[in-house]
């Protein structure tokens, strides 16, 4: 990782020395890097891979036979009945 470091020069108000920081960490392209990697995530494994592909098959096999014996509906109902 890269520090940006900036010192303060005589006559310079506080205003100007974080604007000279910030140009500083806009040019050393620090905050593009951190932000790709912010919501990074890893690969899963094969083997997690697989168990998730398991249990996504067996809800669909549960929720095809509720269908077929009447207790769920075939197709979702969103928003309810409008008054």
């Amino acid at each position: 990782m890269i520090n940006v470091e900036v010192t303060k020069n005589s006559n310079e108000n506080p205003v100007s020395l974080i604007r000279r920081f910030t140009k500083r960490v806009q040019g050393s392209g620090i905050l593009p890097r951190v932000r790709s990697l912010r919501y990074n995530q890893r690969v899963l494994s094969h083997y997690k891979t697989k168990m998730k592909t398991l249990e996504s098959i067996e809800y669909k096999k549960n929720i095809q036979e509720l269908i077929k014996l009447g207790k769920m509906p075939e197709k979702p109902v969103r928003g309810g009945p409008k008054k």
